[in-house]
């Protein structure tokens, strides 16, 4: 009889060390296929064919794919919907189970569904588990049951908690039962799915303690190295979060609080899902925004006129990286300088964040504007002026990517700071009252 295997499908996980749902399936007993499906219904949806995240994915699969080699396997990757890939699979190899780790995005549990029912009806059973997340949705919640809406109490919580249960660790890089001499097709070139390289190099993630241990004092002015970079790490699983919670609890608390916004925002998404289309406080989506296209167009290209935000549009155009002080200060400029639909705003953000992540994208942007869970109050309207004299004064941030704003050619500010304050003012005003 032929040998039945395992599937392990790789998704927001990809990484042979400390692996909830790697673990489990090479110490299922069975060979481990190890497969990633580009899916097909997420890329289309890309703007650029060059788009910097797919290029991510892809230099981080040829690096599992050399370690499993190593084993005597290899990384098998897949293009197309996720039940067919599933189907066309199952229907040329033996398999008892396909393993995977949870995702919580409204459109992973539609497509997880979709999946478990293709291969339940095959006598397949799909088993998931806990992984990039320390406390999934459901597991903080307050003390009727409800999910919080605040952050602060459900940090307070998701501490205590962390305290009765230290994550453990999952130690799938000491197993080795790969499965091998796999003969199925594998993607081995970006242009075959459509995609084309975007000419960067993204190494594997270096967690540097110096700049953990540092992190309260730096994170919030632009031009030090002051932050982690790690973020797309998380948003891919190249880096363990159970490891980096177990480093923040010893070096920063005030890191290990960035970790539990992460955490928080994905519970909201869970259950609200709403989200995703409207802001989380219905009464905000009665503003009433003015959408100059043409200002959208200066924010977006780095030409306000006000060199932090231009700095700010302008490092994410050339490298999909914002800082985070800086994406608080051009979120709120969109919001209430221009008073442009945050929505907007999050998509833009969306197609050029090498590290956007749906529940942290629309969280943030939502806090910006006033209108999500916990945000900051409409009134609160940030200074660019003020913002460069805290954490850019010797304009070495500005300098690096508005060499011009000193020079005659800079656009003059798109509109004016006591001007566009006392409009968007109103505007919240007059968009509150009518609910």
């Amino acid at each position: 009889m032929t040998q039945e295997h395992v599937i392990f499908w790789f998704r927001r996980d990809l990484r042979l060390t400390d692996n909830a749902g790697l673990h489990a399936a090479l110490t299922s007993g069975y060979p481990v296929m190890a497969l990633f499906i580009f899916d097909a219904e997420i890329l289309s949806k890309l703007e650029d064919k060059d788009d910097r995240r797919v290029d991510f994915i892809f230099q981080a699969l040829q690096r599992l794919n050399r370690q499993l080699e190593r084993y005597g396997s290899r990384l098998i990757i897949r293009h197309g919907k996720p039940s067919e890939v599933m189907q066309e699979i199952t229907g040329l190899v033996p398999v008892r189970s396909v393993y995977a780790n949870r995702d919580y995005e409204p459109y992973a549990r539609r497509r997880d569904a979709e999946v478990e029912q293709l291969l339940g009806s095959r006598g397949i059973d799909f088993r998931t588990f806990k992984d990039q997340l320390v406390f999934e949705p459901g597991e903080i919640v307050k003390n009727d049951g409800m999910p919080y809406t605040v952050y602060t109490p459900y940090s307070k919580r998701w501490k205590e908690m962390l305290g009765m249960q230290p994550p453990r660790s999952y130690p799938s890089e000491h197993e080795q039962r790969y499965a091998s001499g796999l003969s199925l097709h594998s993607v081995s070139a970006l242009e075959e799915i459509g995609f084309q390289p975007s000419g960067l190099v993204f190494p594997a993630p270096l967690v540097s303690t110096g700049i953990i241990r540092r992190y309260h004092e730096t994170r919030d002015f632009p031009a030090m190295e002051g932050t982690t970079r790690l973020s797309v790490h998380l948003r891919f699983g190249t880096v363990s979060i159970r490891e980096l919670v177990r480093m923040a609890r010893i070096e920063n608390d005030t890191w290990l609080g960035e970790l539990i916004w992460r955490e928080f925002f994905m519970t909201i998404l869970y259950f609200f899902p709403h989200v995703t289309e409207r802001s989380f406080k219905p009464a905000y989506d009665a503003i009433c925004w003015r959408n100059n296209e043409d200002e959208f167009t200066r924010w977006c290209r780095g030409t306000t006129g006000y060199p932090i935000v231009d700095a700010g549009m302008r490092e994410l155009l050339a490298t999909g990286h914002m800082h985070n002080r800086i994406r608080m200060v051009v979120a709120s400029f969109l919001t209430k300088h221009l008073l442009i639909d945050w929505r907007w705003g999050e998509s833009w953000f969306a197609r050029h964040l090498l590290d956007f992540d749906l529940a942290a994208n629309n969280g943030n942007w939502q806090w910006a504007a006033g209108c999500g869970c916990d945000a900051a109050p409409y009134f609160r309207i940030f200074n660019p002026y003020e913002q460069t004299k805290k954490f850019d004064s010797r304009l070495e941030y500005i300098g690096k990517w508005v060499p011009e704003f000193r020079q005659s050619g800079y656009p003059a500010p798109l509109v004016e700071h006591s001007t566009a304050r006392l409009r968007a003012l109103d505007a919240y005003k007059q968009g509150l009252a009518t609910t």
